[in-house]
């Protein structure tokens, strides 16, 4: 996977195959005939279809059976007067996939609502308000989501960030007063009780990242009064990796609350390789009483900024030189965004370095300069796209049975995983590496991700159960998404349905359908 992203950037884009066995056609054709129809069927069958229900239980051949937005029958089902009808083709239908750790709310309720990133890689469900940042108070985000909705559901943590900023202002280098903690634990009940899932944090970033455990704890205890969880951008994924795994265990055994590590990774190279010993110490904490989980996504880079790299802000040569060295090399530094030199954009540093004459450390510092220095345009901005990850690392932690998949993605983002996260994990964890069977795999991006979030009515197929639905062909499904072309669809997804209402038919978003709903802590 590596070094397939690094020459994606070249590449000319490959056109999307489409799916052409009669089986499929026919599939499709129906699927057509539902979408003329527009809106969700008073009964809708699901016939001909693999049944993979989410629980990780061995796929079943048969139907299912959906009125009003709600799984009412699965089995051998006939037909009843007044059903529309869906052949499957002998494909699978399985729960909609539950992106845990999203960013995919940037747009969705303005031009974006159809979630084309989303839906057209098989998502129903978004959670937002990550790496501690969230949109405040929440009650008018999800008060906004429900009179205008997405095509998709949507949950949010509170962000610790967010809340921060709120209190502390733009002095956030620093830990927080009791005082100012106090204030902070007013604003998270607020939004626990407007139906925030708990409390996120991002502490290797600049808000969070001179927070005191103490101060991280005594907001989790807030949420954990409330039933809510706690998930976290730990505070190193990299230099102080094990202390920040170390952190969020106590986070979670202090605050006695279950405690999700986002966008788990291995971004450095000295910790390559190590994925058995990081599993070991979770599974130890478990043991003792700790509801630690995590989610995966499945590329080896990662988008942020420049500065990540050096979280605390010392920015001297020999910081930056380790970073270039141990947490993301020039050759595997990517500039999506480069406002003050629009030409940097889509190379490497690497190749800026060696167009200037330079070395990749002094380029790094004086590219800083441009966007941080006293100098700088108030409008500068940067965003890179860098290498910290192997891909046996990846297939290792997402074999540990409390990982669930995740895409850190967004809707109009320059990073492939907005687009292709969940495809890709099909694609590449089942299909080539046949690393997990395909129920364990539907496991991990449903039922077991519902379970992660706190959701009791989706994430399986059961009688009762909300119809968020995927019809998808195994033998297909694939990503597309890349560096050149970062919003190209999957195929192989061959229909999307929230409460019944589908909303991707195969090659596009349903233009109108708009089910999504807010979901709340249960």
């Amino acid at each position: 996977m590596t070094h397939d992203m690094t020459r994606s950037l070249r590449k000319p884009h490959r056109a999307a195959p489409r799916p052409s066995s009669p089986a499929r056609g026919a599939t499709l054709l129906a699927l057509a005939l539902l979408t003329a129809c527009g809106g969700a069927p008073e009964s809708l069958l699901f016939e001909n279809v693999r049944i993979v229900d989410g629980t990780g239980a061995a796929a079943v051949v048969g139907s299912l059976r959906v009125r009003n937005g709600t799984i009412v029958e699965l089995g051998e089902l006939t037909r009843d007067r007044g059903d529309r009808v869906v052949d499957g083709g002998g494909l699978v239908l399985s729960p909609g996939f539950i992106d845990t750790h999203s960013h995919h709310d940037r747009g969705l309720l303005d031009e974006m609502r159809s979630a084309r990133a989303a839906v057209s890689q098989g998502i129903t469900t978004i959670v937002v308000g990550q790496d501690g940042g969230s949109r405040y108070p929440l009650v008018d985000f999800l008060g906004r989501a429900a009179s205008t909705p997405p095509a998709i559901n949507v949950a949010s943590y509170t962000g610790h960030g967010t809340l921060r900023g709120l209190v502390m202002g733009d002095d956030l280098l620093r830990a927080a007063t009791v005082a100012e903690i106090d204030s902070m634990a007013t604003l998270l009940r607020a939004d626990m009780e407007a139906g925030s899932l708990g409390l996120s944090t991002g502490l290797e970033y600049t808000a969070g990242f001179h927070s005191t455990t103490e101060e991280v704890v005594a907001l989790a205890r807030v949420a954990a009064g409330y039933g809510g969880r706690y998930i976290s951008h730990v505070r190193s994924e990299d230099r102080t990796f094990w202390e920040a795994i170390d952190e969020i265990l106590r986070i979670g055994g202090e605050a006695e609350l279950p405690v999700q590590i986002g966008h788990m990774k291995l971004a450095m190279t000295s910790l390559w390789g190590r994925a058995d010993e990081l599993l070991a110490k979770l599974d130890s904490a478990r043991t003792a009483g700790i509801d630690v989980t995590a989610d995966v996504y499945p590329y080896t880079y990662w988008q942020s900024t420049m500065r990540v790299l050096v979280p605390d802000g010392n920015f001297t040569r020999d910081e930056v030189g380790f970073a270039l060295a141990e947490v993301a090399t020039p050759d595997g530094i990517i500039f999506g965004r480069f406002t003050p030199e629009p030409g940097y954009e889509g190379r490497t540093l690497q190749e800026i370095a060696d167009a200037r004459g330079e070395d990749p450390v002094t380029t790094y510092l004086a590219m800083l300069d441009m966007v941080y220095g006293p100098g700088a345009p108030e409008d500068a901005g940067e965003t890179i796209v860098a290498r910290s990850m192997t891909p046996q690392d990846i297939s290792r932690l997402y074999a540990w049975p409390h990982t669930n998949v995740s895409s850190d993605g967004e809707l109009d983002g320059p990073h492939p995983r907005g687009y292709g996260s969940f495809t890709r994990f099909l694609r590449t964890q089942v299909r080539e590496e046949q690393a997990l069977s395909l129920e364990e795999a539907v496991h991990r991006m449903t039922g077991l991700a519902a379970r992660h979030m706190g959701f009791a009515e989706r994430g399986v197929l059961r009688q009762g159960a909300v119809a968020d639905l995927v019809l998808f062909d195994p033998d297909t499904v694939a990503d597309h998404a890349d560096f050149d072309d970062p919003h190209a669809p999957s195929t192989g997804i061959l229909g999307v349905w929230v409460a019944g209402v589908q909303v991707w038919d195969g090659h596009a978003v349903v233009e109108g359908a708009h089910p999504g709903r807010v979901l709340r802590r249960d």
